[in-house]
């Protein structure tokens, strides 16, 4: 429980720090690159997620790696906490509560604007046409992506405009923008309190479509002044279903007009553009990759240490209150890593005979520990210790490990 709240509150720092570095980057790639090369640049955000994901390399750092018992009994403590997991329990009650009902909403938006273009006719150029027109033309459906043109298209359009406008479409289809924006709707649901994400949908979306036009009118420019009236002549909306990629969107109207009337770029400044784009990301990941705490080797090494960990300051974990209620023992086993200074750098659960009773309360006490580090040729080192702590009734229990 609690490292899932850890997870998420690391993944809003970085998911954070990507989205001011990429507004803070966006006009230097723009000039470099152009629409296209700043839209490739929010992938940041997802190898950013993904990066921390990736476990660190964990190598013994010790030869072996010392154990220290502890036993816990209830008259070990001075009071009984009387709601020490209740928090965590709480904040991820919320979050989930969260996720859910703002995952809810996108979908019953998705819904009522797929049910507003009423019945679907195939078309001669592979395209559909809709009984009704709640922000056409578009691309609709994740596994199915169909582009679908509203009831008046042929008399508001005329030949070269609709086949602008297919084209327009057929690129976002290609281009799998439709897979970005369901990925897009996931993350704003998991992510729903973070109060950078929802400037950043906005502008992703934005940069979206001017990358699409840039992809769509670059093999015939002689069309940008074509292309700019067919946008202008689409009856202004804003869109109103997460997972669609529409046509016309008046938030970023201007925008879109403005870059058309850009001069075609010379193919060093792109490739410049295109160079950033990828150091940025593999950076970023990995400094975020980097940054999950515990030890990190290069190669597995086999110490001989002068001396072991000691322990300083151990004090025992609380007995929780309902495990005392119900007489509830347990051995929970904890690897706990220390740095070069004597202080706790990670703390992970190896096993547990009763599970989600004692886990919580065991690490929260752990990561307040400190010890005096191992030595290796008289310098402090790097180093771990295995802690069973025994939560046993009275100082005559016995509880047997069974969990490995």
């Amino acid at each position: 429980m609690n490292e899932l709240l850890d997870g998420l509150w690391r993944a809003s720092l970085w998911l954070a720090l990507g989205v001011i570095l990429l507004a803070t980057v966006r006009p230097l790639l723009l000039r470099l690159g152009g629409a296209g090369v700043v839209y490739r640049s929010w992938w940041l955000l997802p190898l950013l997620l993904a990066a921390l994901l990736l476990p660190l390399p964990q190598v013994a750092l010790l030869q072996h790696v010392p154990t220290l018992p502890l036993k816990v009994v209830p008259e070990a403590v001075e009071g009984l906490p009387a709601s020490s997991l209740q928090w965590p329990l709480l904040l991820l009650l919320v979050w989930a509560l969260g996720a859910g009902v703002c995952l809810l909403r996108d979908l019953r938006a998705q819904r009522r604007f797929e049910r507003g273009m009423g019945g679907l006719q195939a078309r001669a150029d592979g395209s559909w046409q809709a009984s009704g027109d709640p922000g056409l033309p578009a691309l609709v459906g994740l596994w199915r992506p169909r582009i679908v043109v509203g009831p008046d298209f042929d008399r508001q359009f005329s030949a070269q405009e609709q086949r602008l406008i297919l084209q327009h479409e057929r690129s976002h289809r290609r281009n799998g923008d439709h897979w970005a924006n369901g990925a897009l709707l996931l993350m704003r649901a998991m992510f729903w309190f973070h109060p950078l994400l929802p400037w950043a949908a906005r502008r992703f979306l934005r940069d979206q479509e001017l990358a699409c036009d840039a992809r769509t009118i670059a093999p015939q420019p002689a069309l940008r002044g074509l292309y700019a009236s067919t946008l202008l002549k689409a009856q202004l909306v804003h869109p109103v279903a997460p997972a669609v990629c529409h046509w016309r969107s008046q938030p970023v109207l201007k925008e879109r007009i403005a870059m058309l009337k850009q001069s075609k770029r010379k193919a060093l400044p792109w490739v410049s553009g295109q160079v950033l784009v990828v150091g940025l990301c593999l950076g970023m990941g990995a400094v975020a990759w980097a940054s999950q705490s515990g030890p990190m080797a290069v190669g597995p090494t086999v110490a001989v240490m002068d001396r072991e960990i000691r322990v300083d300051k151990m004090p025992p974990p609380s007995y929780p209150k309902s495990a005392f209620e119900q007489s509830q023992t347990g051995v929970v086993v904890l690897r706990v890593d220390v740095d070069a200074q004597g202080a706790v750098s990670d703390v992970r659960v190896v096993s547990a005979t009763n599970p989600g009773v004692f886990e919580a309360v065991s690490i929260a006490a752990a990561r307040s520990w400190t010890y005096r580090p191992a030595l290796k040729n008289g310098k402090p080192v790097a180093g771990a210790v295995r802690i069973p702590i025994t939560f046993a009734m009275d100082e005559n229990d016995d509880v047997t490990e069974t969990t490995r």
